[in-house]
């Protein structure tokens, strides 16, 4: 009885943070990342393009690139697995995704950007060595994909012009959130 008395005595008002404290200017450890640390993690690409490396690929380059680096986990097309299905274009006619959760999501009847396929394969594949691509091989991979879900012809290059001009067929399909704050609910 006397040792918990002790324990709980030692957690006593003087030792909790007070509510509403200010937080520490610093926690001291650590220093402030350079230029060059931070340039290796900005690596994010918008929907209109920005922050798209120079570089340059096309279906019959990406598919080299597929067959070596993602046919292991997608299947030889993008069909077959056993990780996601890459290539699919049903339903072709409407979004029933909300109604019929077995249908499978891929690029070529999901996406809105095919900028985001550019930034999610450069940061996150391959599995076994995430951003190790180079952007040709990038801008590859997402000519070969998006000619794969009949996207884009196979003769056309994808780059940092004409990526952001590639009009996927879910892009109308997304809302915008407007809302500014709040409670709202649409």
């Amino acid at each position: 009885m006397l040792g918990t008395m002790l324990l709980l005595g030692g957690c006593g008002s003087h030792d909790r943070p007070q509510v509403g404290a200010a937080a520490p200017v610093t926690f001291g450890f650590g220093r402030p990342a350079t230029a060059d640390e931070i340039a290796v993690w900005d690596l994010d690409v918008r929907p209109d393009g920005a922050g798209l490396p120079p570089g340059r690929g096309t279906a019959s380059q990406g598919s080299a690139v597929y067959g070596r680096k993602c046919a292991a986990c997608h299947g030889a097309t993008g069909i077959e697995g056993p990780f996601d299905r890459l290539v699919g274009r049903e339903p072709r006619q409407g979004f029933p995704f909300g109604r019929l959760p077995r249908l499978v999501k891929t690029i070529g009847n999901y996406w809105p950007y095919a900028t985001t396929l550019y930034d999610y394969v450069n940061r996150a594949m391959p599995l076994n060595a995430p951003g190790s691509l180079k952007p040709d091989e990038v801008y590859g991979l997402v000519a070969f994909l998006l000619w794969r879900n009949d996207i884009i012809a196979s003769s056309a290059e994808m780059n940092p012009q004409t990526l952001p001009r590639v009009v996927m067929p879910a892009h109308d399909r997304f809302v915008p959130d407007n809302r500014r704050g709040g409670p709202e609910i649409r």
